[in-house]
């Protein structure tokens, strides 16, 4: 599994690493979980994503890969407020009270990465947040600090001294912050996380998606159509389906300035796929200019700027 230095982190991270939203999320039973991330990290994937907000995903983690904690980047995602806590969203209370509950959880004494959980502009502005960050880093509870989201309040906190880490939508049916995140983060050497890298398979039919990724599902699905390209206009023959998944994640490791991108998954074999798509390597760059094309007239034709999806 290739490997990229993260930014200023300096850390060596796996071009592809996992997003532990859905082994929470759906409930996964924990010996899935292990399999699926013992599988991971035996393969050379080395970066696992999850949340304070990813019900259960912190405390299976904990469970499944406690005892090699040294062979994983941990990163996890803070900032909004949970009825066992006290404080509001983006206070330092409940950002300081959320980062220590994660450390029980993820049964660690400290997170590679900590980032504030999607805020917006306004409150990043404020520093508040950001600042209790700082402290938690510190104070050793966390080794650097970065910001999770979109557009302006992505673009604006990767240009932050103390900001580390961005973690951005970057997808073939989410294109923006290509142009608006990427050039800040390469000009502060930030590390960069690309999440949704395959778009919520939007080539599929909005029925087979379950209930957790609906919502993301439907724009990029609406989007994908009304761009109107498929795999042999890519210069990819076989059936769709199956196409469409190596497309997108190769497109989204393709673009400069993006270290790892995020996959999560409950299931193991999936893990064998990505892993195996992710090795081809990033996409050639006639398919990627087409795809930036097809994106950029679909947006024309829509009047409306088709924005990162937070």
């Amino acid at each position: 599994m290739q490997k990229r230095t993260f930014g200023k982190t300096e850390l060596e991270v796996s071009v592809l690493g996992f997003g532990a939203a859905p082994i929470g999320v759906l409930e996964t039973e924990q010996d899935q979980v292990a399999t699926i991330l013992g599988t991971l990290l035996d393969r050379g994937v080395n970066l696992i994503d999850t949340a304070a907000a990813y019900q259960g995903s912190e405390q299976a983690i904990g469970k499944a890969l406690s005892h090699r904690r040294d062979e994983y980047v941990l990163i996890s995602k803070c900032g909004r407020a949970f009825e066992d806590l006290s404080g509001e969203a983006w206070s330092a209370e409940v950002i300081a009270q959320t980062i220590d509950r994660s450390l029980h959880r993820l049964q660690t004494d400290h997170l590679d990465v900590m980032l504030l959980h999607s805020c917006d502009l306004e409150t990043l502005e404020k520093g508040e947040a950001l600042a209790a960050l700082v402290k938690a880093r510190d104070a050793g509870k966390v080794r650097f600090v970065g910001y999770s989201g979109d557009n302006e309040a992505a673009a604006y906190a990767a240009k932050l001294p103390d900001v580390a880490v961005i973690q951005t939508s970057i997808n073939i049916c989410d294109q923006v912050n290509i142009e608006l995140v990427l050039p800040n983060a390469q000009q502060h050497n930030v590390g960069v996380i690309a999440k949704r890298p395959i778009a919520n398979a939007a080539w599929k039919n909005l029925a087979e998606q379950p209930g957790f990724y609906s919502d993301y599902a439907k724009t990029y699905t609406e989007r994908l159509a009304k761009m109107d390209v498929a795999p042999p206009d890519l210069n990819f023959e076989g059936e769709p389906s199956r196409l469409w998944p190596e497309i997108a994640i190769r497109f989204t490791l393709a673009q400069p300035g993006v270290h790892t991108a995020i996959i999560g998954t409950t299931n193991p074999g999936h893990v064998i796929s990505n892993i195996a798509q992710v090795e081809k390597g990033p996409l050639p760059d006639e398919s990627i200019r087409k795809l930036r094309a097809a994106f950029e007239h679909a947006q024309s034709q829509a009047g409306e700027p088709w924005m990162g999806q937070m």
